[in-house]
Protein backbone atom coordinates (compact mmCIF):
# COMPACT_ATOMS: atom_id res chain seq x y z
CA UNK A 1 0.00 0.00 0.00
CA UNK A 2 2.85 2.38 0.70
CA UNK A 3 4.11 1.71 -2.84
CA UNK A 4 0.90 3.10 -4.34
CA UNK A 5 1.10 6.13 -2.12
CA UNK A 6 4.70 6.74 -3.14
CA UNK A 7 3.82 6.31 -6.81
CA UNK A 8 0.86 8.62 -6.45
CA UNK A 9 2.95 11.26 -4.69
CA UNK A 10 5.60 11.02 -7.40
CA UNK A 11 2.97 11.32 -10.13
CA UNK A 12 1.35 14.31 -8.44
CA UNK A 13 4.73 16.00 -8.02
CA UNK A 14 5.54 15.46 -11.68
CA UNK A 15 2.13 16.80 -12.68
CA UNK A 16 2.53 19.89 -10.51
CA UNK A 17 6.00 20.50 -11.96
CA UNK A 18 4.65 20.27 -15.52
CA UNK A 19 1.66 22.45 -14.67
CA UNK A 20 3.88 25.09 -13.04
CA UNK A 21 6.14 25.20 -16.09
CA UNK A 22 3.12 25.56 -18.36
CA UNK A 23 1.67 28.39 -16.27
CA UNK A 24 5.01 30.20 -16.24
CA UNK A 25 5.31 29.83 -20.02
CA UNK A 26 1.77 31.14 -20.49
CA UNK A 27 2.46 34.12 -18.22
CA UNK A 28 5.64 35.00 -20.13
CA UNK A 29 3.81 34.69 -23.45
CA UNK A 30 0.99 36.91 -22.21
CA UNK A 31 3.47 39.55 -21.03
CA UNK A 32 5.25 39.45 -24.39
CA UNK A 33 1.95 39.80 -26.26
CA UNK A 34 0.99 42.75 -24.05
CA UNK A 35 4.30 44.50 -24.71
CA UNK A 36 4.00 43.85 -28.45
CA UNK A 37 0.46 45.24 -28.47
CA UNK A 38 1.55 48.37 -26.58
CA UNK A 39 4.41 48.84 -29.05
CA UNK A 40 2.05 48.51 -32.02
CA UNK A 41 -0.41 51.02 -30.54
CA UNK A 42 2.39 53.49 -29.83
CA UNK A 43 3.86 53.07 -33.30
CA UNK A 44 0.44 53.63 -34.93
CA UNK A 45 -0.08 56.77 -32.83
CA UNK A 46 3.34 58.12 -33.78
CA UNK A 47 2.77 57.30 -37.46
CA UNK A 48 -0.55 59.17 -37.37
CA UNK A 49 1.10 62.19 -35.74
CA UNK A 50 3.90 62.15 -38.32
CA UNK A 51 1.44 61.98 -41.22
CA UNK A 52 -0.58 64.86 -39.76
CA UNK A 53 2.58 66.92 -39.31
CA UNK A 54 3.73 66.21 -42.87
CA UNK A 55 0.30 67.13 -44.25
CA UNK A 56 0.33 70.40 -42.30
CA UNK A 57 3.83 71.17 -43.56
CA UNK A 58 2.82 70.47 -47.17
CA UNK A 59 -0.23 72.67 -46.80
CA UNK A 60 1.80 75.49 -45.26
CA UNK A 61 4.43 75.17 -47.99
CA UNK A 62 1.84 75.31 -50.76
CA UNK A 63 0.24 78.43 -49.27
CA UNK A 64 3.53 80.21 -48.68
CA UNK A 65 5.14 79.52 -52.06
CA UNK A 66 6.76 82.79 -53.12
CA UNK A 67 5.98 83.99 -56.60
CA UNK A 68 8.86 84.07 -59.00
CA UNK A 69 10.07 87.41 -60.12
CA UNK A 70 10.17 88.18 -63.75
CA UNK A 71 13.59 88.65 -65.15
CA UNK A 72 14.40 92.25 -65.72
CA UNK A 73 15.91 93.01 -69.05
CA UNK A 74 18.79 95.50 -68.74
Amino acid sequence: MSTQSTQRITAENNFMKTQTQSLARNRITAEFDSIAHQRDVNMARQRQQRLEKEAAERQAASVAVPKRRKKTVP
